[in-house]
């Protein structure tokens, strides 16, 4: 980390929003066929954006928020926020969005949609139809001005087996309505047969609750990049920065990476992207993820009219080591203190930024893992990969360093 305590994110999110605003990044409880989130992932995911929210208050889960992440962030120079509204379960989750909204005059700026019975549209900060009409996969092309598609068909769900066999593989399919999903898990990439069938049956389930189904051509990309901006009335828009996606073959997400050498045209799609979404009345952070093939094309592939995963890796920049940075996070695979032992004395060595510790010890009566999510920081990757290495075969140790 630079040694500079007064060096700042590059933007933070209550230069965006105004004070009447709060932010959760909870989904739902209530899930749906393409995004399933397991309860201790997404009560982990509310404080991801802690250290870049500033004033702006947050909804944070109360595991999120002990005395750890006040040790973590105190080995950074950073405070503990004191932006937080707590809860501890379902019940007190939407409890608490009731009672900002209709008692005390505050407007929700939601990273997923919630039903109508929580809260009606009329007490979100970004218009709610807005909100879901920019992030329909199948309405895309509105988004992008017909520019920037791989070859894609749209097809009622109850039409898709027949389209889809006059499809060669590979393939991508995805649901094409305003069901809300994220890390990849909606997207089914079908390389064979196998993989075709598993996609159907998936679907078939989803049925019920889906319309349309998107089959899309699969990009043989040498890139994949999450390109990001953030609007406001005051700072109109700016472009905050551009990661590499870390997928597997199957287009599951699990980290981000800094890009180097981004082609303009690709940061100029972004903001072609933006000035759309902008100009039907979105603001906040946005990033999409644009493909390059090896003929230099882009192609847009997903806009996520939120924030993204890597967003606090972009802010926080100017604060971390010049050179390679990497936003990953982690699941103890062993004793929870020994877990944060190890995450502190990497913390301590100015090559582990925390954003967010979940801490399962927090609760009295089950056995529930811990969650770290964190940024990576040193001048090169091979650093970077022979640290993590390191941190990785400490945590499987079974002796605690004193």
């Amino acid at each position: 980390m630079k040694n500079d305590r007064s060096l700042r994110p590059k933007l933070t999110l209550s230069d965006l929003y105004d004070t009447q605003i709060v932010y959760t990044s909870r989904p739902s409880y209530i899930s749906n066929p393409w995004l399933e989130p397991e309860e201790h992932q997404s009560n982990f995911l509310t404080g991801r954006e802690l250290i870049i929210a500033n004033h702006m208050p947050v909804i944070v889960h109360e595991a999120s928020v002990t005395d750890k992440l006040a040790l973590l962030f105190e080995a950074v120079g950073k405070s503990m926020p004191t932006n937080v509204i707590r809860f501890k379960d379902q019940k007190s989750y939407e409890q608490t969005l009731k009672t900002l909204a209709t008692k005390e005059d505050k407007k929700i700026y939601f990273q997923y949609i919630h039903g109508d019975d929580i809260l009606t549209k009329d007490y979100y900060a970004l218009d709610k139809d807005v909100f879901v009409a920019l992030n329909n996969k199948s309405r895309i092309p509105e988004w992008t001005n017909n520019q920037y598609l791989p070859k894609r068909e749209v097809v009622e769900i109850n039409e898709f087996a027949e389209a889809v066999s006059s499809w060669e593989f590979p393939f991508v399919l995805k649901p094409g309505d305003d069901l809300p999903t994220a890390g990849g898990y909606g997207v089914m990439i079908c390389y064979n047969e196998a993989d075709l069938t598993k996609a159907k049956q998936r679907i078939e389930k989803a049925k019920d609750q889906t319309d349309t189904m998107i089959i899309e051509q699969k990009i043989e990309a040498v890139a994949n990049y999450c390109v990001q901006f953030a609007y406001s009335e005051q700072e109109g828009i700016r472009y905050i920065g551009t990661s590499d996606q870390i997928t597997d073959d199957y287009g599951y997400y699990s980290g981000n990476e800094n890009a180097k050498d981004v082609p303009e045209k690709v940061i100029q799609a972004g903001q072609e992207i933006m000035e759309i979404g902008v100009a039907n009345g979105y603001f906040g952070v946005a990033g999409f993820d644009l493909l390059l093939d090896e003929h230099g094309d882009v192609f847009a592939i997903d806009l996520n009219f939120r924030q993204n995963g890597s967003t606090s890796m972009l802010l926080l920049e100017p604060i971390l080591q010049e050179g390679y940075h990497k936003f990953f996070s982690y699941v103890a695979p062993c004793d929870n203190q020994h877990f944060f032992n190890i995450i502190l004395k990497y913390v301590r060595k100015g090559v582990l930024f925390p954003l967010s510790y979940y801490d399962g010890d927090w609760y009295d009566n089950e056995s529930v893992a811990s969650r770290f999510g964190c940024i990576w920081h040193a001048k090169h990757k091979a650093e970077v990969e022979k640290l993590e290495q390191q941190f990785l075969q400490e945590l499987q140790q079974n002796h605690e360093f004193s």
